[in-house]
């Protein structure tokens, strides 16, 4: 059976569907190729503002209200999302509703109102504060390894945008980057469920297919900064616990390395058994959960691992993170180890065409970035992993100078001493 079929509408806009007739529900999503890393430093998080924006009311349901009970009168729930690279709107549907749904997409994507700005600023301010102290300082280790990762590029900056910039954004502002990215030759909807293709395609064409424009993406890749030590940033913060985050930069997504960074990403923190886990929680109790995180952009990404730790373990668990890492550029790793972990990652593989959310992220976020890769397709690169391949891709991520560390917590002088000392071993 075809795991999706794709459609390219007159004016543009890009339709995949997923058939899975034996549900009894739908998703639809509507990915737009426009992010944070399309924004100028004064202007930070217009693309997540113009998200919520959306939400106060179109011209065809005039609140944020009306808007709600549309979707909830067809079984859904509407949500959004923005990242670095692309916005995503998405809600749950019943399956007869398919033409509704698709007219209250259109509605949003295509009529928004972008009025009650200055009520939107003050919930997106509140928002923001979620990732500074009572300071005023970024906490967010994410925003901090991203400045040391990205210097001097618009994928430094946070998603959300810092205060000044929240409260440049104007509504001409909005009402311009509306126009400038949200147009059918930038966006990509995908509906999987108990659907059909032709009428998906008639619903879809229905609904956009007086949507006009184009978008001329001018995306500049980040410099790479020649670097032989580890970067760090260092953050008070009263809380009990301190946490870490360690961030390697890798190759973009379409890089050969992808699928290995993956599988090690598994290696390193999938389930209790897996290595990370293993080491810092099982063996020596120094944390209670520890997560390796993979972003793989266009032509870059991030390798993460993350925890949080008692001040007088931060040493230790910098150490033993350090050397776990260490262990997959020295050493393959055992057959019977890769083969239970591939084994995991072929059973979540299958697993996800019971998921229509997995497929909407899959098959729509795939084409929207050109990365569209089937199951089988992913199943089959999977398997052609070795160990001698692991260890290459290891071995040119896990570097010294491509590691940079955020620490965000009740810190002392000491501690910072101590595990420069660590670092400088690495």
């Amino acid at each position: 059976m075809t795991e999706y079929r794709k459609d390219l509408l007159a004016n543009g806009l890009r339709l995949v569907t997923i058939e899975m007739p034996h549900l009894h529900s739908a998703d639809m999503a509507c990915y737009v190729q426009v992010g944070g890393r399309d924004e100028t430093a004064g202007l930070a998080g217009i693309s997540h503002f113009l998200e919520h924006m959306i939400f106060r009311g179109t011209a065809d349901y005039p609140n944020s209200f009306l808007l709600e009970r549309a979707f909830e009168a067809i079984g859904g729930a509407v949500n959004a999302s923005t990242d670095v690279e692309n916005t995503c709107y998405h809600s749950r549907l019943h399956p007869r509703y398919l033409p509704e749904a698709a007219r209250l997409f259109a509605s949003m994507l295509t009529r928004p109102l972008l009025t009650d700005v200055e009520v939107e600023r003050r919930i997106i301010l509140e928002e923001a504060l979620d990732d500074l102290n009572e300071k005023g300082d970024d906490i967010s280790p994410d925003n901090l390894t991203a400045r040391l990762l990205w210097p001097d590029h618009p994928l430094s900056q946070p998603t959300i945008g810092t205060g000044a910039s929240i409260n440049a954004i104007s509504e001409a502002d909005l009402r311009r980057h509306h126009a400038g990215y949200y147009t059918p030759d930038n966006t990509v909807i995908v509906v999987a469920g108990n659907i059909r293709h032709d009428q998906a395609r008639q619903e879809v064409e229905a609904a956009f297919g007086h949507w006009q424009g184009q978008t001329l993406l001018q995306r500049q890749s980040p410099q790479t900064v020649p670097c032989s030590q580890p970067e760090t940033v260092w953050v008070k913060d009263s809380d009990s616990q301190i946490n870490l985050q360690l961030a390697f930069r890798t190759p973009g997504r379409n890089h050969a390395d992808t699928v290995p960074l993956r599988v090690l990403r598994w290696i390193l923190s999938w389930g209790g058994a897996s290595r990370l886990m293993l080491r810092l929680r099982e063996q020596l109790g120094l944390t209670y959960h520890v997560e390796a995180g993979l972003s793989m952009l266009a032509d870059c990404g991030c390798f993460s691992i993350e925890l949080a730790v008692t001040p007088e373990n931060l040493c230790r668990a910098v150490e033993e993170v350090l050397g776990v890492v260490r262990e997959l550029c020295a050493e393959p790793v055992p057959d019977e180890e890769l083969k239970g972990v591939l084994q995991a990652y072929l059973f979540d593989l299958e697993f996800s065409q019971d998921n229509p959310d997995a497929m909407l992220t899959r098959y729509g976020w795939g084409e929207l970035t050109g990365y569209l890769r089937t199951v089988e397709q992913d199943r089959a690169q999977v398997m052609a992993v070795t160990p001698a391949v692991l260890q290459q891709a290891a071995s040119k991520v896990f570097s010294a100078g491509n590691l940079k560390l955020a620490v965000v917590g009740p810190w002392k002088a000491n501690d910072r001493k101590q595990v420069k000392q660590v670092l400088e071993k690495f």
